[in-house]
């Protein structure tokens, strides 16, 4: 199997989520997409809500599709959570399929300061996804896109191409894939609750059901642009 490892902090998740996995699922024939809610990350933010209810969240958003499945791997571990040491978990668990991480250009560009780089692209493939506020040209100064031509990051930013991949190591491709760009923010999602609005059509009914019965992010800290995301894809 082909799996797809989505990992974030999903707080909450929202239809720019579901969108960006059904694209990647249908753009690279995969056979799975995992969501993977993060636990105590190394960047701890104080709006991040309890790991069991972004857990219920994602699970409430993707009931129906049979391609998707939610994962408590990282709700259930103790102490912090690094990306290598959760695709290490997920290797013992699905040893005949192959993993494919999925993150924004942003996370991509931030991956050398993560732990154990180096081990986390012999582990997997990467799927490299674009994101509101980031261009593939950014990707011209990455380390592990060295030599790749400026003119194929300029074509998928220009929607001439919507997917290339590379040689990433020995064992794995990263590959460059560009999805539709709904500028739906979980931060935005989070103001909004706190203001008293209505977050209608920005997720899924269940999951703002979710929210309002359990009085999420009601007394939530308002979302300061330039705080680091950490090793996820979404704050």
């Amino acid at each position: 199997m082909k799996i797809g490892i989505y990992g974030g902090a999903f707080n909450p998740i929202h239809y720019g989520h579901l969108r960006t996995a059904e694209e990647v699922f249908e753009m690279l024939a995969l056979d799975k997409i995992l969501f993977m809610p993060s636990g105590r990350t190394p960047f701890d933010k104080p709006e991040l809500e309890r790991a069991e209810h972004r857990y219920e969240m994602v699970s409430r958003a993707i009931k129906g599709n049979r391609h998707f499945e939610v994962s408590d791997i990282e709700v259930r571990r103790r102490g912090r959570s690094y990306t290598v040491d959760t695709i290490k978990k997920l290797k013992d668990k699905y040893r005949d399929s192959g993993l494919y991480f999925i993150l924004g250009i942003d996370a991509f560009l931030d991956l050398p300061g993560w732990k154990q780089p180096d081990v986390l692209v012999r582990l997997a493939g990467l799927i490299v996804i674009s994101r509101p506020g980031y261009a593939f040209r950014d990707l011209a100064s990455s380390p592990y896109l060295d030599g790749v031509s400026p003119r194929i990051f300029n074509a998928l930013d220009n929607g001439k191409i919507n997917e290339r991949s590379f040689r990433l190591s020995e064992e794995q491709n990263v590959y460059l894939c560009n999805v539709t760009g709904l500028n739906i923010s979980a931060s935005r999602i989070r103001s909004l609750v706190t203001s008293g609005k209505k977050i209608s059509y920005l997720l899924p009914d269940s999951v703002k059901s979710y929210i309002i019965s359990n009085k999420l992010y009601k007394n939530c800290h308002q979302y300061r642009p330039g705080t680091r995301k950490g090793e996820f894809l979404h704050n």
